[in-house]
């Protein structure tokens, strides 16, 4: 007969066995990329005794890569909820890019050393068959469609495209400065900034002048 202490241990069990996996399937994509690694491989390297424990818990590959960008995103949404709140109604671009940087650069700091979400993200980023996952989960949050709110709202004599151009830069500026800083500290070397912190006024230093530069050349 299955008791309740049972049934708690199976479930604690099965928590323990899917964060591992999540943990290891984050850090080996960060350091070999998404299509170098496979379920099994995983599988293997998180202590599973059965190699198709990734299937079992997470399906495919795809889902698995969904599945760590949404635990991350749900703390970075935490600390963006405050940020756009406080904000209201402001104006000021520079508040809204701080919307969008601050909570991500504070979820990395908080993660401790070393961290793979950075370097993640930036393979991602940059995998034809796996990148839309990031915009989708991105997109799918209240406090990031009101950031982009507000910085639309700030760039409304851009033309679109221009404005539409640009924050692909952003995005991409984003990743990458993250993920490579992040690399530094992994592989003990110098980095431009001393904290997480100070690469987020960096970054919002950057975006903001990279927002407001002149349009030149368009009709």
């Amino acid at each position: 007969m299955t008791t309740d202490v049972d049934r708690t241990a199976r479930a604690e069990q099965v928590d323990a066995t899917r964060r591992q996996i999540l943990d290891t399937a984050e850090r080996l994509f960060a350091e070999q990329g998404l299509y170098a690694v496979s379920n099994r491989q995983i599988s293997t390297a998180a202590g599973q005794g059965n190699n198709a424990a990734v299937g079992y818990h997470f399906g495919t590959k795809a889902d698995l890569v969904r599945a760590i960008v949404r635990r991350h995103a749900l703390r970075v949404e935490d600390v963006r909820a405050g940020l756009v709140e406080a904000a209201g109604d402001s104006t000021d671009l520079r508040t809204w890019v701080g919307c969008l940087v601050l909570p991500v650069t504070s979820h990395l700091a908080s993660l401790g050393d070393p961290t793979w979400f950075a370097r993640f993200g930036a393979q991602v980023a940059t995998d034809p068959a796996f990148r839309d996952i990031l915009t989708e989960e991105a997109l799918s949050t209240a406090g990031v469609r009101r950031a982009l709110d507000g910085l639309h709202g700030c760039l409304s004599d851009l033309p679109d495209e221009v404005r539409l151009e640009r924050c692909d830069m952003v995005s991409a500026l984003m990743v990458h400065v993250c993920a490579e800083r992040e690399r530094a500290l992994a592989d003990g070397g110098v980095t431009s900034r001393a904290s997480w912190e100070e690469t987020a006024t960096g970054l919002v230093d950057a975006i903001t002048g990279l927002l407001t530069a002149p349009v030149v050349g368009r009709a």
